[in-house]
């Protein structure tokens, strides 16, 4: 089940990327400041956390889950505001909403299926890997 959030959460945050990239780069450039520095302000802090998502990392995905809600908060504000086109907030709307949704049960389902491989290792007698304990 950890592999269907974490597809979920990648839908999401690619979606995201790209929702950002598009809207601010191509059909609605800001005219107030360069485009290079709105974009590093705005889809910047989607990078931090590629390398870990793409990894699998539980930690990762459990504070990437707190960066989706200010995306969220973000198309909220877009959203009450006049907007030329309204649907690229409601995009990233639903794109962060997926990010926020996968990474936090990914975490959950990655939790319960590394307790529940520790304790069949255990009843079994094997020993467990040092991945599957956690530390991998």
């Amino acid at each position: 089940m950890s592999r269907f959030w974490h597809a979920v959460a990648l839908t999401g945050y690619f979606g995201l990327f790209g929702v950002l990239l598009l809207w601010f780069a191509w059909l609605e450039p800001p005219t107030r400041a360069p485009v290079s520095l709105v974009l590093l302000l705005l889809a910047g802090p989607l990078l931090f956390p590629l390398r870990g998502l793409l990894h699998g990392r539980p930690y990762t995905h459990a504070w990437t889950s707190f960066l989706a809600l200010f995306y969220f908060a973000a198309a909220v504000f877009s959203l009450a505001g006049p907007m030329e086109r309204p649907w690229l907030a409601w995009l990233e709307m639903g794109f962060s909403l997926l990010l926020f949704l996968g990474a936090i049960l990914y975490v959950r389902a990655h939790a319960r299926e590394r307790r529940a491989l520790l304790e069949r290792a255990r009843d079994g007698g094997v020993v467990a890997d040092s991945r599957v304990a956690g530390r991998g």
